[in-house]
């Protein structure tokens, strides 16, 4: 006994060891990814020489500094992630809803109740229906919400880089950044139109257009309006062509847009197959307890077999765990 509980917690630390591996190198792989993408570009003047304002060395330490920043922000998120504070009203914001927190438990209440109806008509024990309720107050609601999340951010990224290029040749046609702004509000529905909507009424009441667009970043928590408000920030420091920054960007974000396309073409038949080889032990355990009621009950009943049952959900839970991490790239 004392040889498998050796054995079962040696598999856990294993398994937690990799998974923490896996995304440490992922976030400090996309972390050089855009250190490369934005230490690029060039900035130039009309002669086509670097000029005095947008020296080299001035723009990577304005660069640098904001890079820190941005570091320190994260930094800051984190930890009110870890306290607690303010989540659910970001979460609810970046999903695109505006109403208060108090009506997002309101409906939590709602879904726990309902999942337990659900599950004390279907007799299971109280247990089984505790654990629901538990679901269906904390988890649905959030995957709820994670879910339009993920949505309204594709939605959004799809007509970006054309919002980009529209603005900029606003610019290069003589109209003011803010005007340039306000028309992609109007001209752009859904998720687009909202946000640039809401950076102009930022300007209007007197929000320098770089920090209106750090703080849309903040309901909108993808890299590329990241890239997009560090861009307008570093402009108003260096003073260079905002229609070129707006150029490069959109270019960068096509690239990107057109790469996580055919990251996900090329990645679909792995994750077909990691759906199916997760699917088949428990497909032929229900299997076997239709045809042949009682053969696996022995798995249930007895200590040895819990014991195993433990080993078998860990070993699947890891490897599902670094099938999903070899098959989702971040680009």
């Amino acid at each position: 006994m004392k040889l498998i509980l050796v054995v079962v917690l040696t598999t856990a630390i294993a398994a937690i060891g990799i998974t923490l591996s896996l995304i440490l190198s992922q976030r400090q792989a996309a972390r050089d990814r855009a250190l490369s993408i934005i230490s690029g570009n060039k900035l130039q003047d009309a002669t086509g020489k670097p000029s005095d304002k947008n020296d080299p060395n001035k723009r990577r330490a304005a660069l640098a500094r904001k890079l820190k920043e941005s570091e320190q922000e994260e930094k800051d998120d984190k930890k009110k992630k870890e306290k607690g504070k303010s989540t659910m009203r970001e979460l609810i914001q970046q999903a695109g809803f505006d109403f208060p927190v108090s009506y997002y438990y309101i409906l939590s209440i709602v879904s726990a109740a309902a999942f337990t109806i659900g599950a004390f008509s279907l007799g299971f024990p109280r247990i089984v229906i505790a654990m629901i309720s538990i679901i269906g107050f904390f988890g649905f609601p959030r995957l709820v919400l994670f879910l339009l999340t993920k949505r309204r951010q594709k939605k959004f990224l799809e007509d970006f880089a054309d919002a980009l290029e529209a603005m900029m040749r606003l610019l290069k046609a003589g109209m003011p950044m803010n005007e340039a702004v306000k028309m992609c509000a109007k001209e752009f529905e859904g998720p687009i139109g909202e946000e640039m909507s809401r950076i102009y009424e930022l300007q209007k009441i007197g929000t320098p257009l770089g920090e209106a667009a750090v703080l849309v970043a903040k309901r909108m928590p993808i890299p590329e309006m990241r890239m997009f408000a560090t861009g307008l920030l570093i402009q108003q420091q260096t003073g260079s062509s905002l229609s070129d920054i707006l150029g490069n960007l959109a270019k960068v974000i096509r690239s990107r847009f057109q790469l996580k396309r055919k990251v996900k073409a090329l990645s679909a038949e792995a994750k077909s197959s990691a759906g199916i080889i997760a699917a088949m032990p428990p497909l032929v355990a229900l299997g076997l307890n239709t045809f042949n009621p009682g053969y696996i009950d022995i798995i249930f009943e007895t200590r040895s077999g819990h014991i195993g049952l433990a080993c078998f959900g860990l070993w699947m839970f890891t490897g599902m765990v670094i099938m999903w991490k070899m098959s989702n790239f971040k680009v």
